[in-house]
């Protein structure tokens, strides 16, 4: 098939661009800036940006199916402001729907997240719902993706867990008791590979989560583990980190804000995991322990998103970072 993967230089991207390519695929990567260091040799790439309709022109040609990989991250907050979650998730995804349209696109795989909902409760939920309104309510046959936080190298879920909750004293949110059910990305990627090489996938919205359900807290605990430290937690309330993530909605660069608090309050697990679709059971996914402690796609997990490139000091009083 000929296959346009858009986000396909991003951290899922690289790795899914890669995996078609070996089953024989045509494979072309989308992306802003496209970099072509991470990719195969035989994987094209193109510039566009989703949220400009018009640079999508002539991409969409010929081709049988596209994933939109593109998103941005819900553990922090947008540089724009949360109504970048609506021009990136919703917006784009629409531009994307219509140029697939208006090139007889066959197949369109959505990769979403976990709670998607058009009413949700946070920025980031209501416009992959909405984005998701979009996709169903197209004339393309499609197949949707809500994965849990996705883990590997380049990966952002540990990197920002270790400062969130550093070594030897780690105050959260609630106590982290929000959980979360990791996927490793070689566990997702070849699932979403599957979904253009089966019919029985068209028309389907899954429900992805790795093997275990892992409070934050916990997955703190098991990260400072695997570097030989420890660390204790001490739980904010709730509603002090409300009070300190409001003041930090209003401070420009402040990584966190009003729409954090309220994801720190929602469990990302899912309630029946759809992983059984691509004859998977949870035996065979990878644990983020053996990920952390084992030689699995470079565990020490090193690269930090570039967000995450400033000085932070610790506010004990709320239990986050600021930059400085």
């Amino acid at each position: 098939m000929d296959v346009l993967v858009i986000g396909g230089s991003g951290f899922i991207g690289t790795r899914l661009c890669a995996e078609l390519s070996g089953r024989n695929h045509n494979v072309t990567a989308v992306s802003r800036s496209p970099d072509d260091s991470e990719l195969p040799g035989d994987v094209e790439t193109q510039m566009g940006d989703i949220t400009a309709y018009d640079s999508l022109s002539g991409l969409f040609d010929n081709i049988d199916a596209v994933y939109n990989l593109v998103a941005l991250s819900p553990l922090f907050k947008p540089s724009g402001g949360d109504d970048m979650h609506d021009i990136v998730h919703r917006q784009g995804t629409e531009n994307i729907v219509r140029a697939a349209e208006a090139s007889d696109v066959s197949h369109l795989v959505q990769v979403s997240a976990l709670g998607a909902d058009s009413d949700g409760t946070t920025a980031y939920i209501r416009a992959k719902g909405r984005a998701e309104t979009a996709v169903i309510n197209s004339d393309l046959e499609f197949t949707i993706f809500r994965p849990s936080v996705v883990f590997g190298e380049g990966g952002e879920f540990i990197s920002f867990t270790r400062l969130l909750a550093p070594p030897y004293i780690s105050a959260l949110p609630g106590g982290g008791k929000t959980r979360f059910q990791p996927i490793w990305v070689g566990d997702l990627v070849p699932m979403l590979a599957d979904a253009i090489e089966a019919d029985t996938h068209r028309g389907e919205v899954y429900k992805i989560g790795g093997p275990e359900r892992l409070t934050l807290a916990e997955i703190a605990q098991m990260i400072h583990t695997a570097n030989g430290r420890s660390t204790t937690i001490v739980p904010v309330p709730m509603s002090l980190a409300k009070v300190g993530l409001t003041i930090g909605d209003a401070i420009p660069g402040f990584p966190m804000g009003v729409d954090q608090y309220r994801s720190l309050q929602l469990d990302n697990v899912t309630h029946e995991n759809d992983i059984d679709a691509f004859e998977k059971t949870l035996d065979d996914l990878t644990t983020l322990e053996a990920y952390l402690t084992g030689d699995i796609d470079n565990p020490g997990d090193t690269r930090v998103p570039a967000w995450a490139t400033h000085r932070y000091v610790w506010l004990p009083t709320c239990g986050l970072g600021s930059s400085i």
